[in-house]
């Protein structure tokens, strides 16, 4: 049976504003958010707001139900991203972090590893710009000032070459983002891999920071503190590939049993630091251990960082990932120290 999900291009393309719209003619922001991504299945939703989101794109229940799902994953070797939020090709993803988590180095890796694969990497250079910006302003094809450079750039090499395009989440709020990315498919012009970030940490303190995305990554400041980047929260972060079930099923049952483990060790964690490991009970422990090492695992040297960490960046397909990730829960990798686990790329067993 054909699952369904809603035809998001066509709700951003007829409602650049989706999230005041949404709450203009009642309905809850958040609730039309998850529709989007896929956390809440259509089946599940009420006719009145399918109904209401017709309205709202001004077409018919038909145009707005697709059957199947769009946009696959692009593999970043980044072993945090692939297997707990993966990247979703054409699609807009969005960064959640306090200043000085890493948001902007993590942009920076991810622009260099699709410039590996060919892809023409375009940053729009947002007035007062934080600092950080220049890790990603070194490894980008091209530097924008405006939403017109981008758009005439752009129009120049996008039947070419695959695009990725990062802005500042201004772009979103002020509606210039879905109005860019209509005049470029009236032009012919494939859906661009667009990244959203937030320098100034505003969007942690809102519920629906950016409206519907294919993917968030929220940054976690517990790991940064301890400074295990990328400082990703691998429970938190998601991807409409994960929420629809587009995962391979030995992928999709690990993340489930990984995610399970993690929050419980992330529970522990303060049982520890109150009353120590040894007042664990024993299945507890092999539960804090495992997690520490998974934690541990999820670090990784990037190739942007080398100077600075004088690491040799990794590259980690996803089926080492898959395979490392299933040693350590089945706890094979037991007998391992976990400092064995930080930054390293794939296990060598």
């Amino acid at each position: 049976m054909d699952r369904v999900r809603l035809n998001v291009p066509l709700l951003r393309k007829r409602v650049p504003n989706l999230t005041a719209a949404s709450r203009s003619v009642g309905l809850r922001p958040a609730t039309v958010s998850n529709l989007c991504t896929g956390k809440i299945p259509i089946e599940r939703a009420e006719v009145r707001t399918l109904i209401a989101l017709a309205t709202l794109a001004e077409c018919s229940l038909d145009d707005l139900i697709l059957k199947g799902y769009g946009g696959e994953m692009i593999e970043t070797g980044i072993k945090v991203v692939d297997f707990f939020a993966p990247l979703v090709s054409g699609g807009i993803n969005g960064f959640v972090a306090r200043p000085g988590m890493g948001q902007l180095v993590l942009l920076a890796e991810i622009f260099k590893r699709l410039t590996d694969k060919e892809y023409k990497t375009v940053f729009l250079l947002s007035p007062n710009a934080d600092p950080g910006v220049s890790d990603v302003i070194e490894v980008a094809s091209t530097v924008c000032n405006n939403v017109e450079e981008v758009y005439n750039h752009i129009l120049k090499i996008g039947k070419n070459h695959e695009v990725a395009l990062a802005a500042d989440r201004s772009l979103v709020l002020n509606g210039e983002l879905y109005t860019l990315h209509n005049q470029l498919e009236k032009k012919g012009i494939q859906p661009i891999t667009t990244f959203l970030v937030d320098p100034r940490g505003d969007a942690v303190d809102e519920e629906e920071p950016y409206g519907p995305l294919e993917s968030l990554w929220q940054f976690d400041a517990d790991l940064a503190s301890r400074r295990m980047y990328p400082a990703v929260n691998p429970i938190q972060s998601t991807s409409v590939i994960i929420e629809n079930s587009q995962l391979e099923p030995i992928h999709n049952l690990l993340l489930q049993r990984a995610r399970k483990l993690l929050r419980r060790y992330r529970e522990l964690r303060f049982l520890v630091n109150a009353v120590g490991f040894e007042k664990l009970p024993s299945l507890d422990k092999q539960v804090y251990l495992r997690g520490e090492r998974i934690e541990a695992y999820l670090t990784q040297p990037f190739f942007v960082a080398e100077s600075f960490t004088n690491k040799p960046g990794q590259y980690v397909n996803l089926h080492d990932t898959i395979r490392d990730i299933q040693q350590i829960i089945d706890g094979a990798l037991d007998e391992i120290e976990v400092k064995e686990f930080s930054y390293i790329g794939k296990l060598h067993l």
